[in-house]
């Protein structure tokens, strides 16, 4: 399922009900967020909703694509179409990761 954009007001284009998020920062930091959201004609929370939404699309995108050069398309669908024996060191590693990572 794709998220929704952020509008400026903070609410999400599909209407649902809106969510509270809080956050502590230097005194700095919050100046130049104010200074850009002014400079944007945005509001402190719209700006910092934006920017953060926009972050998080862009870490979500870079973690759910895998892209190849093109020297590694064939050896890549070759290991799809013909997977390599499991090996007690291949089975030992499948192992160790499923104990080992978190998939949500």
């Amino acid at each position: 399922m794709a998220a929704q954009p952020a509008t400026h007001d903070g609410s999400s284009l599909d209407g649902g009900s809106l969510v509270r998020m809080n956050f502590r920062t230097r005194p700095r930091i919050k100046d130049v967020i104010q200074r850009a959201a002014a400079l944007s004609g945005l509001g402190d929370s719209a700006f910092t909703l934006d920017a953060a939404y926009e972050a998080a699309q862009a870490v979500i995108c870079a973690h759910d694509r895998t892209e190849l050069q093109s020297v590694d398309h064939a050896p890549f669908f070759t290991a799809l179409e013909q997977p390599r024996e499991v090996t007690p060191a291949l089975k030992a590693a499948l192992e160790r990761h499923g104990r080992t990572v978190v998939s949500r």
